[in-house]
């Protein structure tokens, strides 16, 4: 009896190992492309695009395995900008790069903060054509994924109307250098969907709604921008609300607003964690708040 067990635990160790290596050269493959690929420009990604017949294969997610939350007061070892100024946005967006005037033609407008496997950036892609939308992810191999994704989206519709060339995502902290990246009032749409819950009262001061945070978001959002929130978490909906609700230069919409926005209804659909909400049937809670003007002194 004891050989048997044995044998079968010495079986699946081996089976461990073998999708351990598995996963990992799969990894170094798309590694390979991201690096040849992810700041083509329009005209590279043509050039690069499969013969006719051909299928542009998209990411697998079960080859980048990675814990559901991160701490975001860890030392992550994360590039960032000392300014806004410092920014090279060229290398996320080629395709909107001039390289007579050395600038941008179309910025960053739209932030997905926690933006997981970027289920909501690309299907909010074709709705913002002439805005740029910016995903950002704390956890490695889930900004790996979605830099791959985003690269075989572009790849596969490059001779679309929508190239996918409007996204990106780049490995960040929001929580800590948010106004490194963005422009003051260079934000009109801010996504928060599914965000960590942190349901320890010892660690709500890790939540990604409080008030201190919510003044550098108000400081990158515009006058009339909009704070988009959803969660299947009730309490962490009363949390976000509450401080929402509480903050001077935010005022929450009502639910007829919700009702006809259109990032709402795609919000409410189109993120992985949301799909997997609505498979064990859940609830999910909207909460969206206008950034109002500043009070005069």
């Amino acid at each position: 009896m004891s050989d048997v067990v044995e044998n079968t635990k010495e079986q699946q160790l081996l089976e461990l190992k073998d999708a351990a290596s598995k996963r990992l050269a799969y990894r170094n493959e798309q590694d390979t492309k991201r690096k040849a690929l992810k700041h083509a420009r329009f005209e590279e990604m043509r050039e690069a695009t499969p013969e006719s017949g051909a299928e542009v294969e998209l990411p697998r997610k079960r080859f980048y395995r990675q814990r559901a939350h991160s701490n975001p007061f860890s030392d992550h070892k994360l590039d960032y900008p000392k300014t806004p100024e410092d920014m090279n946005w060229k290398k996320l967006y080629p395709g909107f790069y001039d390289e007579k005037t050395g600038k941008m033609t179309q910025n960053v407008e739209i932030a997905d903060i926690g933006c997981g496997f970027g289920g909501l950036m690309v299907d909010l892609a074709p709705h913002f054509p002439e805005s740029n939308i910016l995903g950002m992810e704390i956890r490695v191999q889930v900004t790996q994924y979605v830099e791959d994704r985003i690269t075989a989206l572009r790849r596969k519709h490059a001779e679309d109307a929508c190239n996918f060339q409007n996204i990106a995502v780049l490995r960040g902290n929001a929580m800590k250098f948010l106004p490194n990246f963005f422009q003051k009032a260079q934000l009109k749409k801010m996504f928060f969907c599914f965000p960590d819950p942190h349901f320890k009262q010892r660690k709500h001061k890790a939540r990604i709604i409080t008030n201190t945070l919510l003044s550098e978001y108000a400081y990158v959002l515009r006058e009339g921008g909009i704070v988009y929130t959803i969660t299947d978490v009730f309490d962490l909906h009363q949390w976000m609300a509450k401080h929402l609700e509480e903050h001077p230069l935010f005022e929450r919409l009502d639910k007829a607003w919700e009702e006809q926005d259109e990032c709402v209804k795609i919000m409410y659909n189109a993120t992985e964690e949301g799909q997997k909400v609505d498979r064990n049937q859940g609830s999910k809670f909207i909460a969206c708040f206008r950034r109002i003007p500043n009070p005069e002194l």
